[in-house]
């Protein structure tokens, strides 16, 4: 059975997901298109939030 691609916004979101729980700045966000963008910073805000909570996941 072949492997079934993942949602691009679910993919953008969990790339948002990496880039904050990396430390990476929100400017660095690489999608243009509004809906891919908003699931990468909210991935991103995310991630920026469980650092906080010290979920340092390196």
């Amino acid at each position: 059975m072949k492997r079934q691609k993942r949602d691009k916004l679910t993919r953008a979101h969990a790339k948002g997901y990496q880039a904050g729980i990396s430390g990476r700045s929100k400017e660095n966000c690489p999608f243009q298109a509004y809906d891919a963008r908003s699931h990468w910073l909210g991935g991103w805000r995310e991630a920026v939030e469980d650092r906080q909570l010290g979920y340092n996941v390196r």
